[in-house]
């Protein structure tokens, strides 16, 4: 199969494991806190990776990376899943799924920007009308979160979420032309267990109290979208680029907010649905330009 077939493929296959693992967590964090179910599913993934390793010979072969390799990827992944998904997580908390997706689904713009800032490529009339798409869905999605009075501090978590996300983005591109997709997928993930262990100090008795079914659903969680929602996005990156794997995995909050309205009963008005669908299209303008 064409190699761009399969890349946007297994972009869409992220996009879906992604949502399916927002719900996971949403249901499973109920009774804690973002970092404390953070903590066990990054723990939860980084066994599931090492025993892949184990199992294939894969050890081997990250033992022969430089330590710049590592460096940038534990960099990566510390902006990917610890500091990242510290302000979606809590996000996700304060605001619910179909309210705080539209506006963490803007990452692929601020990858775009700073493209432009650190690299000095051009921004096309599409990247603007993309831009503006953006812009207006966030001051949609804002406008509807002050008339339902939801904490502005979520609001805020949520577009810092991106930030983060779009640096490890950029990182994550520049290593996939030199650590192989397992490898690389399985690495970040459990150097991001080691820099989340920093809270574990704070949260440690949270985390034991974790209890079966809530260890369950966040095992489930760290599967669909740590293990192979990561994995498929890595090998998306290294077949067709970032600039494409992007805006095809950025499908997932329809997928997530559906699934939500579904599964979860979370009422989402008007201005909410017209916020989802502007930052997707912003997000897809933005990055095939």
């Amino acid at each position: 199969m064409d190699g761009v077939i399969l890349g946007v493929l297994a972009a869409l296959g992220s996009a879906v494991s992604w949502a399916a693992s927002t719900i996971l967590i949403k249901v499973g964090m109920r009774n804690k806190s973002p970092v404390a179910a953070n903590i066990f599913r990054l723990y939860a993934v980084a066994v599931m990776f090492a025993v892949v390793f184990w199992i294939n010979g894969t050890f081997s072969q990250i033992a022969h990376l430089t330590p710049t390799l590592l460096a940038v990827a534990f960099v990566s992944g510390l902006f990917g899943f610890v500091i990242g998904d510290y302000f979606y997580l809590n996000a996700l908390k304060m605001m619910g799924v179909s309210r705080t997706v539209p506006i963490t689904s803007t990452y692929p713009l601020w990858a775009i920007l700073w493209a432009f800032l650190f690299l000095g490529r051009r921004i096309s009339p599409q990247v603007i009308i993309g831009a503006v798409l953006v812009v207006t869905a966030i001051v949609v999605v804002r406008r509807a979160e002050e008339e339902e009075r939801i904490d502005p501090k979520g609001f805020v978590f949520a577009l810092l979420a991106p930030l983060s996300w779009s640096f490890a983005i950029l990182t994550m591109d520049w290593l996939t032309t030199s650590i192989d997709v397992l490898p690389l997928a399985g690495i970040r993930m459990m150097f991001a267990a080691v820099g989340v262990s920093l809270f574990l100090p704070k949260y440690g008795a949270e985390v034991r109290r974790i209890t079966l079914r809530e260890a369950l659903l966040l095992i489930g969680a760290a599967l669909t979208g740590l293990m192979l929602g990561q994995y498929l996005f890595v090998y998306s990156i290294n077949q067709v680029g970032s600039q494409i794997a992007a805006p095809v995995s950025a499908v997932n909050p329809i997928i997530a907010s559906a699934l939500a309205i579904v599964l979860l009963k979370e009422p989402p008005n008007k201005k909410i649905l017209e916020g989802l669908i502007l930052a997707v299209l912003g997000v897809i303008l933005i990055s095939t330009a």
